[in-house]
């Protein structure tokens, strides 16, 4: 497995980890609606986002550890072409998202649901990303 491919991997499993609960408790509506700044509600999100930046940080020090030599390559052509089209793909969803929580939502929602939103829209294009980039590389491979 390529050590791109398994940092993709770690990301994909970082995010579902940590944001997934998140995610997972605001639909819920667990956390009562409270006018911004909701507290409780932050202190939520920023536990989630140290849990995702202590995984990530980790994961990469192992991967480093365990293969240092293939963490210093830079990409080659195939690799570019594969970080080129996840990225484009993620692009796509995250303007999408973005024009539904800019143009649409402002209508008929506000506060924590519009925070809320952008912030789903973030974490569904970065996993978009990660996804194009494993299974790009699971085609090749």
């Amino acid at each position: 497995m390529a050590y791109r491919e398994k940092v993709g991997w770690l990301t994909l499993v970082a995010m579902v980890v940590t944001f997934g609960p998140y995610f997972t408790l605001v639909a819920l509506h667990t956390i009562p609606a409270a006018a911004l700044p909701n507290v409780r509600q932050l202190v939520l999100f920023a536990i989630s986002a140290i849990a995702q930046a202590v995984i990530l940080t980790g994961g990469h020090l192992y991967l480093r550890h365990v293969s240092p030599e293939e963490a210093r390559l830079p990409p080659d052509e195939r690799e570019r072409g594969i970080i080129h089209r996840s990225l484009s793909s993620a692009y796509y969803v995250l303007i999408a998202g973005m024009i539904v929580v800019g143009c649409m939502m402002p209508f008929n929602s506000s506060g924590w649901t519009l925070v809320n939103t952008a912030l789903f829209m973030i974490v569904v294009a970065e996993a978009v990303r990660c996804a194009v980039m494993v299974a790009s590389y699971r085609r090749q491979a």
